[in-house]
């Protein structure tokens, strides 16, 4: 008789898609590369252990990273590659007692790291409850990615990440769309827009299309984010003090953890307020005199 064939794997849960260091190999302190800046202290070469890297895998300066120039390193996630290649891709081998296997566990996380984020965007729009015919190509789009993602080390060498993103991501868009015109006119199109440093403080942002945009240093405080599509904004220094982000769309940790922010911002119940907040002084959030006008358009994510 022939044996029934093997059920697809199963989605990951929102747990499983949250790094879990206890569980890896310190895998982001050693496959990507470092060049120093202002958010490495040190270069460091692909695939060569970071020196604050201990024997058990753990950061030796965890607690003072910002403090001793890495503030880079508080910001990755790896949306759960990393036990993932450890745990399941290699079975819990650790490269440190077998160093041939470290390339191609190198290899393995740069392919999973791409794919369990897109997972992490999946299931965040599928909780949306978007409407039936979009949800039906999320369900598909995400049965896919968990199939690449379930591979071995020979088969995630195959897997084309770029091609996969492209068919993915239109879905996305047209997902956090149709969320933010949910029961209202959507708000202004920033996708890309390049927004570095720009006074926003008096821009109705509201249901506004942020996808990609590059809001790098740009002042957010008191702004209403309120279903505004923030997949993949760049908010690393961005004031957030006093501003809403409770119903922001695609909202992710690291995003916070790269922006300055306090104890008014107002921030989704599955979020942490970033430690880092905390030693920001809680000044009043006054409106300006003058705003610069953002730009209308930027460059297509």
């Amino acid at each position: 008789m022939s044996s029934s064939p093997a059920p697809p794997p199963a989605a990951p849960g929102r747990d499983e898609l949250r790094a879990d260091c206890s569980r890896c190999f310190g895998l982001c302190c050693v496959v990507p590369t470092f060049a120093a800046s202002s958010d490495f202290a040190i270069d460091k070469p692909a695939g060569q252990p970071c020196p604050n890297l201990r024997a058990d895998h753990r950061c030796g300066i965890h607690t003072q990273l910002r403090e001793r120039g890495f503030p880079g390193c508080t910001v990755f996630d790896c949306f759960g590659a990393g036990q993932q290649v450890a745990q399941v891709t290699f079975g819990g081998r650790d490269w440190r007692e077998a160093p041939a296997t470290l390339p191609a566990m190198a290899e393995a996380f740069t392919v999973l790291r791409p794919l369990h984020e897109l997972l992490w965007y999946l299931t965040e729009a599928l909780a949306l409850h978007p409407p039936a015919d979009l949800r039906v190509e999320l369900d598909r789009a995400r049965a896919e990615t968990v199939a690449l993602a379930a591979g071995g080390p020979d088969q995630l060498r195959t897997v084309d990440v770029a091609a996969h993103r492209d068919r993915v991501n239109p879905v996305l868009s047209a997902a956090a769309d149709k969320i933010r015109t949910r029961g209202g006119r959507p708000g202004p199109d920033h996708r890309g827009a390049p927004l570095l440093g720009a006074d926003l403080r008096r821009a109705d942002l509201r249901r506004a299309n942020l996808r990609g945009a590059l809001l790098v240093g740009a002042d957010l405080r008191g702004v209403d984010l309120s279903l505004a599509d923030v997949t993949g904004a760049d908010l690393r220094g961005a004031d957030l003090r006093g501003a809403d982000l409770r119903d922001a769309l695609f909202l992710h940790q690291s995003q916070l953890d790269a922006a300055r922010g306090d104890a008014r911002t107002g921030l989704p119940a599955a979020l942490n307020r970033p430690a880092h907040w905390t030693a920001l002084p809680l000044t009043p959030v006054r409106q300006p005199t003058r705003s610069a006008a953002p730009a209308r358009r930027g460059r297509r994510r």
